[in-house]
């Protein structure tokens, strides 16, 4: 809610999804030179979801507030079996030479792959990412720049989710990077099943999660390495009162302390707040910000024809379908602001943004920008 980019000039993105399997995008923009990108993704598990700009959920298009839900318990190992006349076909499977590609495919082993090129830098972005196991996956993404070291950097992570618990390895090319995170959800297990006996009284359902982690990392080749923790509490959906989060990260060899406290105020309203503290040197930061999203004005319109007309139709709206926009705000102690309004235009998404800086009055505005997206 507080890190949302300021988009710079003017930027014009055209996606397309030619196939269930395949999308390309293009992005060209204006920043004192013409620049631009080109991507492709590949994905062999097919996309249903709609993706036209016209017709797309913003709640899926634009980052806000984020209502975490229950942990979802996750897939078991022989959901993921396929058998054949009574022999089991896929890939773990004992076969005598009946395992295909396309009988490979039907697994949920998917993969997707990702490219990108920025011109005219020829900066190359490139990531794959494969679901090895129901709780287990692969991701490689790299880097090629003349500007880094070596030309280029591959960071590898395996990450694997048992819902109660989770935990990532990462190796980076850059400094022979070597990290270790974990997660720990307390609480109820997902995996497990309730047991409880029938005449037993039933518990009433926890109203939120507690969540502690860890990541260490150290690199080879400079000899150094660090750690940090973080906590969050966040209440979960069956939660009576307003959604909040709360989150205390540290990293005590550099002595940086990070609090964050969100809460969704209302159906349309949230607000943010971090304050950020260094041990060593004193020195501190605060910042506080706000979304409010916008909403169809003839949802109520529409609810009352329908009331004095019963045989009037209309395409059923879900609660949080109707939504148009989103203004975002914030502001720290050093009075330097941040708006953004995120919403739609026909058939193009819009991304209108301003940084100011009150104290520069010479320069108040640091940075203007709008960036249209559409999708076919």
């Amino acid at each position: 809610m507080l890190d949302f980019p300021i988009p710079k000039g003017l930027r014009l993105q055209i996606s397309s999804l030619a196939a269930p399997n395949f999308a390309t995008s293009y992005t060209l923009g204006t920043v004192g030179v013409v620049d631009g990108s080109v991507s492709y993704l590949y994905s062999s598990l097919p996309l249903q979801r709609k993706f036209k700009s016209s017709s797309l959920d913003l709640q899926h298009a634009i980052r806000g507030y984020r209502h975490l839900q229950e942990l979802r318990r996750p897939d078991e190992d022989w959901w993921w079996e396929v058998w054949h006349s009574g022999k089991r076909i896929d890939r773990k499977g004992k076969s005598d030479g009946a395992r295909h590609a396309v009988l490979d495919a039907q697994t949920n082993a998917d993969t997707l792959l990702y490219g990108r090129i920025f011109l005219p830098q020829s900066r190359l972005e490139a990531l794959y990412l494969r679901r090895l196991t129901p709780t287990r996956q692969l991701r490689i993404s790299a880097v090629s720049d003349s500007n880094l070291n070596n030309g280029g950097t591959i960071l590898t992570l395996l990450q694997n989710d048992f819902g109660k618990y989770s935990t990532e390895y990462m190796y980076s090319t850059d400094s022979a990077l070597l990290g270790v995170r974990g997660l720990y959800n307390f609480g109820r297990d997902p995996r497990v099943a309730p047991t409880e006996a029938a005449s037993a009284p039933v518990a009433d359902p926890p109203h939120g999660r507690f969540s502690a982690g860890a990541e260490l990392y150290y690199g080879l080749l400079n000899k150094s390495g660090g750690i940090s923790t973080g906590l969050r509490f966040t209440t979960l959906p069956n939660h009576t009162g307003f959604p909040y989060t709360m989150t205390l990260t540290m990293n005590p060899l550099m002595g940086n302390l990070s609090s964050i406290y969100a809460v969704k105020a209302g159906r349309d309203l949230a607000l943010c707040s971090r304050f950020d503290f260094n041990f060593y040197s004193y020195e501190s930061d605060l910042q506080v910000g706000c979304e409010v999203w916008r909403r169809r004005r003839n949802t109520d319109v529409q609810w009352a024809v329908k009331k004095l007309r019963p045989d009037w139709k209309q395409p059923s709206i879900a609660p949080d379908d109707d939504v148009t926009g989103i203004l975002k705000a914030r502001v720290d102690q050093n009075m330097r602001i941040g708006v953004l309004w995120e919403g739609r235009f026909k058939e193009l998404l819009f991304t209108l943004g301003a940084s100011l800086d009150l104290k520069k009055r010479e320069q108040v505005f640091r940075a203007v920008g709008i960036e249209l997206q559409y999708s076919s």
